[in-house]
């Protein structure tokens, strides 16, 4: 309705490690194939740490 494009994925680690798991790599591929069919881009997935720290796919080259 917003004529949106594209996504971006959030979500926390409340362990502090702001690495993704394989989980979370294997959920982002899902959704971005699953967004593709739709036309809607996955633009990033960021993980954020409660030390203010962030992981982002987009800036690792993942996406």
């Amino acid at each position: 309705m917003a004529n949106a494009r594209g996504i971006v994925l959030a979500h926390n680690h409340p362990s502090g490690n702001k690495l993704p798991s394989r989980a979370d790599i294997d959920m982002t591929g899902k959704i971005k194939e699953g967004g593709s069919l739709l036309g809607i881009e996955v633009f990033d997935h960021i993980i954020i740490t409660w030390d203010n720290g962030y992981y982002s796919f987009a800036d690792q080259g993942i996406l």
